[in-house]
C-alpha cells in the first residue's frame, strides 16, 4: 500500500532550547531520536551545549493514508554518553497525526519536553516543523493499472457503477437474457472483489449512484460511511485540513457497528425500481402506488422507461394492515387536455412473510413481479421491480428514503450533521500613514482615525492629530490593534480605510486579500508588516499609504459560546492540535408527556418536535416525528472529546419551517426545552440512560413542556490522559502569553456567535437563527432581574459556608457546648505545642471527609436545568416582560418608567454596600496617614508595646493567651463590642467629603 498511498511525512528537527544539564558539568550533549509507524531516525549530537541546533530534515513514507490521523509521531532527546551505553533522558515531544499539516502550510513550532515518569527532571522546548507531503504517483503506471486492487479495496461500489450495463437499453429483452448479462460480467472482470461479485446480479437492476448516497448521509452514529469518501482530497490545502478533521471525528467511530445506546425501531422499507409495460410503444409517464391500509404513497412520475429508484420507510408500529398493495398506474392525456388515469396491475404482499435484514447484511436484490389486473389476471409483459424488508433505523437506506413518521421526503424534517465553520481570530495593527493628501488642506491639525472592515464588521482606532507634538511630525501614528473574527471560507478583503473625523470624509482605501494573509501560531515571531497605497475617488488615484500588521491568530481559540458551557478548547491553527481522550456516545432515544405549541386544522393542539446536539463545532439534528406528543428518534451519534471540562448542548424544538405561509416565507422553530451535561461528571465507561425534565421560559412564566430520554456514553482508552488534561490550561497558550481584554473578548464572542448562526442559518436545509442562538445562550448578556436574583443567592450560599463556620465558632466561644469547647482548648494545645501536625492534621481530615462523603455521591442523574436555582418558577410577570423585552426596549414609556424606578432602587441599595466597603478599606488608610492624629499616636503606642512585649514572651504563650482568652467563658465577657472594634470604628473615612 505504500506504493499508491504516494505521501510522505517530513520531519525538520531545529533546535532545543534551555535543555536540562545531564552530564554532570552543567551542559548536555544532545541527540535527538524520530519515531513514527515503525520506522526510526537519529540526528547527529550536539556537544556540550544546551540550546543545541540541527536543522536536520528526515522523511518517512506513509504506509496507509488512511490511519495517519490515529498514529503517532514521537521525538526523543537524550544525552550522549559517548561510552556505548544508552544516553540520558532529557524528555519527549508527541504529536498526533491529526495534527499534521500539508506542505505549504507548515510552521516552526515549540513543544515542551514532557516527562518520561513523575520523578524525571525534565526542561525546555524542541522546536519542529512537522508536515506531509502528497506526491502524485506517474502517469504510466495509472495507465498500465486502470483498476488496481487498492482502489478495488477503498471504493467497492465504483467497479460495478462502471461495468454494469444501462438498465434502459436492455429492459426490453427480458428476464432470459439477464444470467447471459451476469456471465458477460464475471467475464469481462473475473477478480472483482466478493462484494461486488454478491451485488453482480442487482447492479443492471439498480442504481448504484443512488445506494452510495444513502449510504454516505447516515443519521445513526454514522459509523456505515464508506471508505472511499475520505480518499477523495482535493488539492488545496484548506480543503485538505477540513478533510482529516471529518475522518479524525468518524476513527473512532467506525469501530462500533451497533448502535446499543438506542432501541431498535423497526421499518418496513420497499424499494420501487421500475416498470415494464407490455406496450411497447407506450411512453406515458407512469408512478407507483403504495398502499398499506390507510397509508398511501406514491412515486414520482417518469417516462420513457426511466426508473423511480425510490425507497419508502413505514414505521411498524403505524401499520393498521398485514397487506401490502403495489400498483402501476399510467398518466394519459385524452381530448381538451384531460388527464386520464389507468392501472396496469397489481401485486400484493401478506407484510407476515416479508424478509428480515440487520446491517451488515447485504443489500436485499430488487426482484420482478407481474402485475395482476381485474380485466386481465396475468396482465402478459406488465411486471415491476421492487424489493421489500423489514429493518431498522440502522439500514444504509433510512436516511434517503422515504419517511412516514417525518412526513415522507420534506427535507426540513430529515435527519442532518452540521458541521460549524472554523473561526479565526485575524489581528490588523495600525502603525502609521505617511504622505496624506487630504481633501481639506486648509485644516492645519486634522483629527484622523483608520477604520477596518471585514464583512458587516467593522472597528476603528482612537483618533490622533495630524502634525501636533503628541506625533512628533505629519505622519500619524497609532500602534493600535483591531481584531476580527473570520470564519473559513474566509471573507475576500479586509478594507481598510483613513478618515478624517474633522469633515466626516473618507481620505483613502487600501484592501488586504484575507486568504493569503499570513498565519501564525504563538508569538515567536512577529508577522511581517507592509505598505499599502490608499486610494481615493476616481480623482484621487492616489491619497497615501499606511504602514499595517496583518495575520491570522491560530493559537487562539474562537470562543462561541459563553466561558462557562464551552464545549471546544482546542486552537484555531491545526498544528496545535492533539489527539483525543476520549469519545462521547449520544444516543436520543424519544420524550414523553410533550405539550402541544400549536394548533393543527384550527382544532387541536400538536407538536412536531426534534432535537438539536451541539459539541464542538459538529451539531447534530434528529429527524422531525410529525404530530406526536411522544416520539421516538432512537438515533444515536457520537463525538471526540479533547478535554472533559466540556459541555454538551441538547435542545428540543418544535419544527415549524417545514410549512409555508400564504407569502412563501418559512415559520419558526420554538423552543420546547433545553439540557445540559457536563462530562466531567459522568463516570467513564459507563451508560447514563435518564430522562430529563423540559423546562422553558415563556413570557408567561416557567412551564415545564415534558420529558427528553437521553443514554449519555463517554468512553476514555487512556487514563493517564485523562488525568493530564485536568493539570493543563483550559484555553490554548496566546490566551495567557498575549491575552484579549475581557470587554473585547466578549465583543469577539458575540460576533463570532453571529457567524456561526448566519453560517449554519445557510446549510440545507437550514438551520434557524433562534434554534442556534438558543442552543448558543447569546442572551447571557442582556440584563434580567430574574438572573440577578439567582447570581445573587448563588454568591449567598456560598459565603454560607464560611457563615456557618463563624456561628460554629462563636457557639465555642460562647460555651453553648461545654464539652466542644473543652476539647477546642485541648486542640489548641496539641497545635502550639506541636505546630508541625498543624499540615498533617488539616489534610488527614479533609482526606477522611472526601472518602465518607464518596458512598453518597450522586451518580444516578447527570444533573441538568435546574428552574430553582434559576428562579423561574418565583419571577413576576413584569420582570418576566422585562426579560423578553428586546434591545433598544419596545415597551410604552410608562412600562419603562417604573422599571426604571425599581433598577435605580436596586442600584441604590448596591451603592450604600460599595460604600460601606470602600469606608473600611479608608479607615485602614487613615491609621497610617495620620489623619486623626490622636488615633495614629494611640496605634503608634500600642506598636511599640507590642514590639517590646512579642520580644519577652514567646510566641507560644501568646497563641496559647489569645485562644484561651477568645475561648473564655461568658461569666467573664462583657455585653458590649470590644476595644479593638471601638478603635478601628472611630477611625475616619473619606465618606464626609461626598458630594
Amino acid at each position: 500500500m505504500a506504493e499508491p498511498c504516494g505521501r510522505k511525512l517530513v520531519v525538520e528537527v531545529c533546535h532545543a532550547k534551555n535543555l536540562m544539564p545531564k552530564d554532570g558539568q552543567g551542559t548536555a550533549s544532545a541527540y535527538a531520536t524520530v519515531e513514527f509507524d515503525g520506522q526510526k531516525q537519529r540526528t547527529k549530537t550536539k556537544f556540550r551545549d544546551l540550546n543545541p541546533q540541527w536543522d536536520e530534515r528526515m522523511e518517512f513514507p506513509v504506509h496507509d493514508a488512511e490511519s495517519m490521523p490515529s498514529q503517532m509521531l514521537e521525538i526523543n532527546l537524550y544525552n550522549d554518553k559517548k561510552n556505548g551505553k544508552r544516553g540520558t533522558y532529557l524528555g519527549k515531544v508527541k504529536i498526533a497525526g491529526s495534527a499534521f499539516a500539508k506542505s505549504g502550510s507548515e510552521g516552526l513550532l515549540y513543544y515542551p519536553l514532557e516527562k518520561r515518569s513523575v520523578f524525571s527532571q525534565i526542561r525546555g522546548e524542541l522546536g519542529l516543523k512537522v508536515f506531509y507531503v502528497d506526491e502524485d504517483p506517474p502517469a504510466a503506471a495509472a495507465e498500465a493499472a486502470p483498476d488496481p486492487p487498492a482502489e478495488k479495496a477503498t471504493e467497492p461500489e465504483k467497479p460495478p457503477e462502471e461495468a454494469a450495463p444501462k438498465p434502459e437499453e436492455k429492459e426490453d429483452k427480458g428476464e432470459a437474457e439477464k444470467p447471459k448479462e451476469a456471465e458477460k460480467k464475471e467475464e469481462e472482470k473475473p477478480a472483482d472483489a466478493p462484494p461486488e461479485n454478491s451485488k453482480a446480479e442487482e447492479a443492471p437492476a439498480t442504481a448504484p449512484p443512488a445506494a452510495t448516497a444513502e449510504v454516505e448521509k447516515q443519521p445513526i452514529a454514522q459509523s456505515e460511511k464508506p471508505a472511499q469518501q475520505p480518499k477523495e482530497r482535493p488539492e488545496n490545502g484548506k480543503a485538505a485540513v477540513n478533510d482529516l478533521e471529518l475522518r479524525s471525528l468518524s476513527s473512532d467511530r467506525n469501530r462500533r457497528s451497533t448502535y446499543d445506546l438506542v432501541d431498535s425501531m423497526p421499518f418496513l422499507y420497499v424499494r420501487v425500481v421500475k416498470s415494464k409495460c407490455g406496450d411497447a410503444d407506450s411512453k406515458s409517464p407512469a408512478y407507483a402506488k403504495l398502499v398499506i391500509g390507510t397509508h398511501a404513497v406514491k412515486t414520482k412520475s417518469q417516462s420513457d422507461g426511466k426508473e423511480w429508484d425510490q425507497v419508502f420507510a413505514f414505521d411498524k408500529e403505524g401499520l393498521n394492515s398485514t397487506q401490502l398493495e403495489v400498483s402501476v398506474w399510467i398518466e394519459e392525456k385524452k381530448e381538451g387536455d384531460q388527464a386520464a388515469e389507468s392501472c396496469l396491475g397489481t401485486v400484493s404482499f401478506d407484510l407476515q412473510e416479508v424478509p428480515k435484514r440487520v446491517p451488515p447484511d447485504s443489500p436485499l436484490a430488487p426482484q420482478w413481479y407481474t402485475l395482476e389486473s381485474e380485466k386481465s389476471p396475468a396482465a402478459a409483459g406488465n411486471d415491476v421491480m421492487l424489493a421489500a424488508w423489514f429493518g431498522t433505523q440502522a439500514d444504509e437506506a433510512f436516511q434517503e428514503a422515504w419517511q412516514s413518521d417525518s412526513g415522507g421526503l420534506i427535507p426540513e424534517t430529515r435527519a442532518k450533521v452540521y458541521l460549524a465553520p472554523k473561526l479565526w481570530y485575524l489581528r490588523l495593527t495600525v502603525i502609521q500613514t505617511q504622505d496624506l493628501q487630504l481633501s481639506e488642506p486648509k485644516v492645519k491639525t486634522p483629527e484622523l482615525y483608520v477604520k477596518g472592515q471585514l464583512g458587516a464588521q467593522l472597528f476603528k482606532t482612537n483618533r490622533t492629530t495630524a502634525g501636533s507634538l503628541s506625533s512628533g511630525s505629519s505622519n500619524p501614528t497609532w500602534n493600535e490593534d483591531l481584531v476580527f473574527v473570520a470564519a473559513e471560507p474566509f471573507e475576500p478583503f479586509l478594507v481598510i480605510t483613513v478618515e478624517d473625523a474633522t469633515h466626516g470624509r473618507p481620505v483613502g482605501q487600501a484592501k488586504v486579500h484575507v486568504p493569503t494573509v499570513e498565519r501564525r501560531t504563538d508569538d515567536c515571531t512577529e508577522p511581517k508588516s507592509k505598505w499599502f497605497n490608499l486610494a481615493g475617488d476616481e480623482s484621487r488615484p492616489y491619497t497615501g499609504r499606511i504602514h499595517v500588521r496583518v495575520c491570522l491568530e491560530g493559537g487562539y481559540h474562537v470562543l462561541d459560546e459563553a466561558a462557562h458551557l464551552t464545549s471546544d478548547v482546542r486552537a484555531s491553527a491545526k498544528q496545535l492540535a492533539k489527539a483525543p481522550i476520549g469519545l462521547l456516545e449520544v444516543g436520543v432515544r424519544g420524550a414523553t408527556n410533550l405539550l402541544p405549541v400549536k394548533t393543527k386544522d384550527g382544532t387541536r393542539g400538536t407538536t412536531d418536535a426534534y432535537v438539536v446536539a451541539k459539541y464542538g463545532i459538529k451539531w447534530v439534528r434528529t429527524r422531525t416525528i410529525l404530530d406526536r406528543f411522544n416520539p421516538r428518534w432512537n438515533e444515536q451519534y457520537t463525538w471526540d472529546v479533547y478535554d472533559p471540562c466540556t459541555v454538551l448542548t441538547i435542545g428540543v424544538f418544535d419544527n415549524g419551517r417545514y410549512k409555508r405561509d400564504d407569502d412563501g416565507k418559512p415559520g419558526k422553530d420554538l423552543r420546547i426545552g433545553k439540557i445540559r451535561v457536563r462530562l466531567s461528571t459522568l463516570d467513564a465507561n459507563r451508560v447514563y440512560i435518564n430522562s430529563y425534565s423540559l423546562p422553558v421560559l415563556l413570557p408567561g412564566g416557567a412551564k415545564k413542556m415534558g420529558e427528553i430520554e437521553i443514554a449519555i456514553r463517554f468512553s476514555c482508552s487512556s487514563w493517564l490522559s485523562l488525568i493530564q488534561a485536568y493539570t493543563t490550561p483550559m484555553l490554548p497558550r496566546m490566551h495567557y502569553v498575549r491575552p484579549l481584554g475581557p470587554a473585547r473578548q466578549d465583543m469577539l464572542r458575540h460576533t463570532a456567535m453571529r457567524l456561526v448562526t448566519a453560517r449554519l442559518a445557510r446549510s440545507e436545509p437550514p438551520l434557524g437563527q433562534e434554534v442556534v442562538q438558543y442552543v448558543l445562550d447569546s442572551d447571557t448578556h442582556v440584563w434580567s432581574m430574574r438572573r440577578s436574583k439567582a447570581n445573587w443567592f448563588r454568591a449567598v450560599s456560598c459565603l454560607s459556608r464560611v457563615a456557618m463556620l463563624g456561628r460554629w465558632l462563636d457557639g465555642i466561644r460562647t460555651w453553648a457546648h461545654p464539652p466542644t469547647t473543652v476539647l477546642m482548648h485541648v486542640l489548641l494545645l496539641a497545635v502550639v505545642l506541636c505546630p508541625h501536625l498543624i499540615l498533617p492534621t488539616v489534610f488527614m481530615y479533609a482526606f477522611l471527609i472526601l472518602i465518607l462523603r464518596f458512598r453518597y455521591r450522586h451518580r444516578a442523574v447527570p444533573n441538568s436545568m435546574d428552574p430553582r436555582l434559576s428562579h423561574a418558577d418565583m419571577v413576576g410577570p413584569d420582570e418576566l416582560d422585562e426579560e423578553f423585552d428586546g434591545f433598544p426596549t419596545t415597551r410604552p414609556s410608562d412600562v419603562v418608567r417604573i422599571r426604571y424606578d425599581r433598577l435605580r432602587a436596586l442600584a441604590g441599595r448596591a451603592q450604600t454596600l460599595l460604600g460601606d466597603v470602600a469606608a473600611q478599606g479608608e479607615r485602614l488608610e487613615a491609621l497610617f496617614s495620620w489623619r486623626d492624629p490622636r488615633a495614629t499616636g494611640l496605634f503608634v503606642a500600642f506598636c511599640l508595646a507590642a514590639s517590646l512585649g512579642f520580644y519577652v514572651v514567646p510566641f507560644k504563650v501568646f497563641l496559647l493567651g489569645s485562644g484561651f482568652y477568645y475561648m473564655r467563658h461568658p461569666r467573664f465577657r462583657g455585653d458590649m463590642p470590644s476595644v479593638p472594634v471601638n478603635f478601628f470604628r472611630r477611625l475616619p473615612s473619606l465618606s464626609d467629603q461626598m458630594l
